[in-house]
């Protein structure tokens, strides 16, 4: 199991709101169970008891990114430590229903499964994924969409670490809003140089 693909929990969580579109995902239990993706046991104790507690820890971790992006690695830390200490794993082997070809278990390994609720527990899972992401690759690799208005999060696994997007439909609509820029800038110097050898 690749622990650090779990800070992908982190990227889903802070980008179930956009702040700057006033949108927000989170207004269900039925969306909470959504943030975890597969059926599973935390995810059945979703209730609409854990959309605050997500919330919260939503706009914590956005936070953590935030200071990423802003170069500002120690506070993007400290912000996650002070996460992981509110939120711990609890890692378990299982062999739940998952065996292999001779019909022994696959074992693996479970992050939070004693969580008393499902926002416990993605909030631990999260964390820690995020945290192995963030060790193993850098503070760096974690960013905030360069687009206007996005602001959504990202992890950027590009191997030239030079990830500014969270998506091809933003830095395509970046680069387009740019080129029409740019062009707009040309026809007025040429506009105004035309008005110039006139004069």
């Amino acid at each position: 199991m690749e622990l650090s693909s779990y800070a992908d929990f982190a990227v889903r969580l802070v980008n179930s709101e956009e702040p700057a579109r006033g949108t927000d995902e989170l207004t269900s239990a039925d969306a909470v169970r959504a943030l975890f993706g597969a059926p599973s046991r935390a995810a059945a104790l979703a209730d609409g008891s854990d959309l605050p507690r997500l919330r919260a820890v939503r706009t914590r971790l956005r936070g953590v990114f935030e200071a990423a992006d802003a170069g500002e690695d120690v506070r993007a830390v400290d912000l996650l430590n002070s996460l992981m200490v509110e939120y711990p794993v609890s890692p378990l082997v299982s062999g739940h229903d998952d065996l292999d070809d001779t019909g022994r278990p696959n074992w693996h390994l479970h992050l939070a499964d004693n969580a008393p609720t499902a926002a416990a527990n993605y909030a631990a899972v999260a964390c820690m994924g995020l945290a192995i992401h963030l060790t193993e690759l850098g503070v760096d690799r974690l960013g905030i969409c360069q687009a206007a208005p996005c602001r959504n999060a990202y992890l950027d696994t590009s191997t030239n670490r030079s990830r500014r997007y969270c998506s091809d439909r933003c830095a395509t609509r970046a680069n387009v809003a740019a080129y029409r820029a740019r062009k707009r800038q040309e026809a007025q110097r040429a506009a105004e140089e035309a008005v110039a050898a006139g004069a």
